[in-house]
């Protein structure tokens, strides 16, 4: 054989592809055979599952192994390979559910998150609407100490920084005080904040203008965050709250999460279409938007928020003082007459209390219930009186009827959301709260995809694993892939139900009888074991 002289250059040349390629091969090798010799290959084997991959792909039924916490086969495997055997035959397999929009910001002191774990959901980001831990550090210090049943991420809430730095004023900050603000939010991004989060419905950020919102996410972009928004208005303006977070991710060129989108006044149902369409058109021209809604035509919130702002500034004593003066009063129930006209309601009857720890025996109750328990009168005007009265003693926390299901259903069928339960980790001390924080994800597989057929399973799947995964960078999550983590919840899609109802809200869901968390169960056979194997997930790389 005649021998062939290459080049010096490209002798170099071929030289490093071999050792690029022998480098890999060894690599694959010995990821592939990490099992020390004699030993299973997998500590589980998922079998004879419909695996539902979170791509949007169809499913396929085929076996998956799990080896410390990782996926590391998608494919045959033999019984023998295995240390376990799960046969999940009958049974869908998919990524464990992400859900983006969460106020888990107290799982330290609730590990077990049970409500999300039942739900099939194995990762939670905290910080929305605006509020978050302070300190992000000391917040994932806790966690870890305590160690808890899901992966848990946070964004920093501006509510949060600007009560700290300059209390609940309507003003806007000096530059002192906004130098100080940036510092909170570039050291919480720095400790790991996957981005900002606003709740511009909320006291104080209701009070803060654009330009003080658009440098403070400007902060969290060069870090790489997020900016997710609960908008100024959800239903008489929703348009122009729309417009207004557009505006602000194009002047600073970062991705945005529009909050439980939705439309929440009767008089502006069906405007979903429009709405979908604004945000399409900016995504056209380049901006990165995805939204996230629950699965439901019923919200949660504070009683406050039924009241102008301005009551609640300057603190509890400044708001009871309005309340208690006459004529401020009557100004006051004036503006709640105008808003509820405005948005097609002609009293509270559809405000129904989640959790008034003045008085727990109101719980459950609308505020007509209320009226007449409390005055002996179910008028619109006795209800206003009551609310006043709840504020006055603390407040309360509450479940608003206000969407239509027609709403729901067109911005659920919208490629770009996710689904987010908008929930805490709840027990039987959060008095009767919104459902959704027992059913979300069994509402949309049992309700949305098998009852009504608004979506494909593998759509609904997709759009609570992939689709937020991708969106907040979290990186080997979301899916069921080789090497990706081993997140995981198997679930009957004949039978996956939301028990969980307004009248009792606590209720775990039917058809979801395995779910694992980083390669360990945290509900096996329908019950929870009592595993904390959540991992704290930092910002990803943008």
């Amino acid at each position: 054989m005649k021998d062939v002289k290459l080049p010096r250059g490209a002798l170099f040349s071929a030289l490093r592809a071999f050792a690029l390629f022998t480098s890999f091969t060894i690599f694959t090798s010995f990821a592939i055979a990490s099992a020390p010799q004699g030993q299973p290959a997998y500590d589980l084997m998922i079998a004879n599952a419909r695996v539902i991959d979170g791509t949007g792909a169809p499913a396929r039924v085929v076996d998956v192994g799990i080896r410390n916490g990782r996926i590391t086969r998608v494919g045959r495997v033999l019984p023998a390979e295995a240390r376990q055997r799960l046969d999940a035959t009958g049974l869908v397999l998919a990524p464990g559910f992400i859900d983006v929009h969460t106020h888990a910001d107290d799982i330290a002191s609730k590990p077990l998150a049970e409500n999300f774990i039942r739900m099939g959901v194995t990762t939670v980001v905290a910080g929305n609407c605006g509020t978050s831990a302070l300190n992000i550090s000391d917040a994932f210090d806790r966690i870890r100490d305590t160690a808890v049943a899901v992966n848990f991420a946070t964004l920093i809430g501006h509510n949060t920084v600007r009560s700290a730095v300059m209390g609940i004023g309507d003003r806007d900050p000096s530059i002192t005080e906004f130098r100080a603000m940036q510092v909170r939010v570039f050291r919480a991004m720095a400790e790991g904040a996957v981005g900002l989060s606003t709740g511009l419905q909320y006291i104080p950020g209701t009070f803060a203008k654009p330009n003080e919102l658009i440098e403070l996410a400007r902060v969290a972009a060069n870090e790489g965050g997020i900016y997710a928004t609960h908008m100024r208005n959800e239903g008489t303006d929703v348009e122009g709250a729309v417009a207004e977070s557009i505006r602000l991710i194009r002047r600073v060129d970062m991705p945005m999460e529009i909050s439980h989108l939705k439309i929440d006044s009767p008089s502006r149902w069906g405007s979903t279409a429009a709405v979908l369409k604004l945000i399409d058109d900016a995504r056209q021209l380049g901006a990165r938007i995805q939204m996230d809604q629950y699965a439901y035509t019923a919200g949660a919130s504070s009683l406050s928020i039924r009241f102008p702002s301005w009551v609640s500034e300057g603190g509890g004593d400044k708001m009871r003082a309005r309340l208690n003066d006459l004529a401020t009063w009557t100004g006051i129930k004036a503006e709640i007459k105008k808003s509820l006209a405005e948005r097609g309601f002609t009293d509270l009857s559809w405000a129904i209390v989640a959790n008034y720890l003045a008085d727990p025996s109101f719980n459950g109750l609308s505020m007509k219930q209320v009226a007449e328990k409390m005055i002996g009168d179910g008028a619109a005007d006795a209800q206003i009186e009551a609310a006043r009265i709840l504020m006055l003693n603390g407040g309360a926390s509450m479940v608003y009827h206000f969407m239509s299901e027609d709403d729901v259903a067109a911005i659920m069928r919208n490629p770009l959301v996710s689904i987010a339960s908008d929930s805490g980790v709840i027990d039987a001390a959060s008095g009767v709260p919104h459902p959704r924080g027992s059913g979300n994800t069994a509402r949309v597989l049992g309700e949305y995809v098998r009852e009504r057929k608004v979506i494909t399973l593998e759509e609904a799947v997709r759009k609570m694993t992939s689709l937020p995964a991708s969106f907040f960078k979290f990186e080997g999550r979301g899916v069921i892939q080789e090497g990706a983590a081993a997140d995981l919840v198997l679930f009957d899609p004949a039978k996956v139900k939301d028990e969980a109802t307004y009248a009792a809200p606590l209720a775990f869901p039917t058809g979801i009888p395995h779910v694992l968390v980083n390669g360990i169960f945290v509900v096996r056979d329908g019950k929870t074991t009592g595993a904390r194997p959540g991992e704290i997930l930092l910002r990803g790389r943008r």
